[in-house]
């Protein structure tokens, strides 16, 4: 009762405490989500994008958020800044809650110590200012500079360190490479000197070649300033190697978290061997050969009994019903690593089409002439085909046969539609051709 009543009077604050509070192992808790729902519009045509998601980040650590787009992380993430409003539960940052209605100074003193690096570089930069200015706003703001060369001083010491140069400040962001941007929004969060960064798929946008550099740098000021990073991504190849821990989203729900490596060797959701196994493997030869797993919702029956999120031990949570995490449990106490990826040899891949093909056709969701793994995106049978397929049946007859080689069904039907329609047409004129040069005749 009486920590309970410390952690009420710590969560109505109006400024923030030095430390957060500490968990059962020691750790720092900077960043604490309690049920949090986040719901866009109002009555019938309300989404739910995230639902009753729960978790604590610690202080120093790279927490990652991964899944595929449209599952809530950035929604998340934009929920953390204050940006977006918690339908239900609530946002703690050091034990002071953050969500909801919040006094004037504790959102100053959130924005100076939680900031965020956004995904697209571009967009995220003021085209019309200096890149002297775009660093310098946050000081400006909150008057983090004894004078004008401190400011001066402060500002070329973080352009130097992510890698650009002090001539840089008089250019405009338009002057830069995609790379550059994104270090110069680097930088301006940096310069804040922040607690906690929220990175919002910082590489995604960026070359190959850069994003190592970008990561990198992620990393090094990780280390020179003990900065905790909520990592948003969906690339699991690049979360794994930088990631303390990880959470996968699946729709708004928070189905499964545990540290790096502890996933990756025990994926015990289905979504997540899912996304695993989507991995690009550098080899093309067993790329060619791999097997993916889908993920399919159906698989649970929440009818009885609700999930719930649950500790299987080893720092690992998964969410399901009793009877799944049970499973669960089983597997992971067998300590042997789950396997997500499968190669097979071509005769065996051969097979394994022809099997997924036909239990699609005894399922009814494909006809055999109708084979198609994906429909095409102008695949929509345009009746202007069908007019020039009249009108040409010739050339429509070539199209339809290229739209059938190229699996554009619904483009090959209507080709052929139109070529057909003017060969029956072109019949019945020629026969009443002849029955009127029989009639003269006679």
């Amino acid at each position: 009762m009486a920590q309970d009543k410390d952690n009420n009077q710590r969560s109505r604050k109006s400024v923030l405490p030095e430390h957060g509070p500490m968990d059962e192992n020691g750790r720092e808790i900077l960043l604490s989500l309690k049920n949090v729902d986040i719901t866009f519009g109002k009555g019938d045509t309300a989404v739910r994008a995230v639902k009753n998601a729960s978790f604590d980040i610690y202080k120093g650590e790279t927490f990652s958020l991964v899944g595929e787009s449209g599952s809530g992380k950035t929604t998340i993430g934009r929920a953390v800044i204050c940006v977006n409003p918690c339908a239900a539960g609530e946002i703690q940052y050091k034990g002071v809650r953050i969500s909801g209605k919040i006094p004037k100074s504790l959102d100053r003193e959130l924005i100076r110590q939680i900031q965020m690096v956004f995904q697209d570089p571009a967009a995220s930069l003021n085209e019309r200012a200096t890149v002297d200015y775009i660093i310098s706003e946050g000081l400006y703001n909150f008057h983090l500079f004894e004078n004008e060369a401190d400011r001066v001083r402060k500002v070329e010491k973080i352009i130097q360190e992510v890698g650009l140069l002090p001539e840089h400040l008089t250019r405009y962001p338009h002057e830069f490479s995609g790379g550059q941007r994104q270090r110069i929004g680097l930088a301006r969060a940096m310069v804040m000197e922040p607690e906690l960064v929220v990175a919002d798929e910082p590489i995604s946008a960026l070359d190959v070649s850069i994003r190592a550099q970008v990561l990198n740098l992620l990393k090094k000021f990780q280390q020179e300033r003990q900065i905790t990073y909520l990592f948003i991504a969906h690339d699991l190849s690049i979360v794994r190697y930088i990631s303390d821990r990880i959470a996968v989203i699946y729709k708004g729900d928070i189905v499964e978290i545990a540290p790096a490596e502890e996933l990756f060797n025990f994926p015990l959701h289905p979504y997540t061997h899912s996304l695993i196994s989507a991995i690009p493997i550098p080899d093309p030869k067993l790329e060619k050969n791999k097997v993916l797993y889908t993920y399919d919702p159906s698989v649970h029956d929440y009818s009885e009994e609700k999930p719930e999120m649950v500790c299987i031990g080893h720092d690992h949570y998964v969410y399901g019903s009793k009877k799944e995490i049970e499973e669960y449990r089983k597997i992971r106490e067998k300590n042997e690593p789950v396997k997500s990826i499968t190669i097979l040899t071509p005769e065996e891949m051969a097979k394994h089409h022809e099997e997924e093909k036909k239990a699609l056709e005894d399922s009814g969701k494909l006809s055999g002439s109708n084979y198609i793994l994906d429909t095409p995106l102008h695949d929509t049978g345009n009746v202007w085909l069908g007019v020039l397929s009249f009108f040409l049946p010739i050339l429509g007859l070539i199209a339809a046969f290229i739209f059938r080689k190229k699996n554009y069904i619904r483009n090959y039907k209507v080709c052929i539609k139109g070529a057909a329609i003017f060969f029956i047409v072109l019949l019945v004129l020629i026969v009443l051709f002849l029955i009127f040069l029989g009639l003269s005749i006679l």
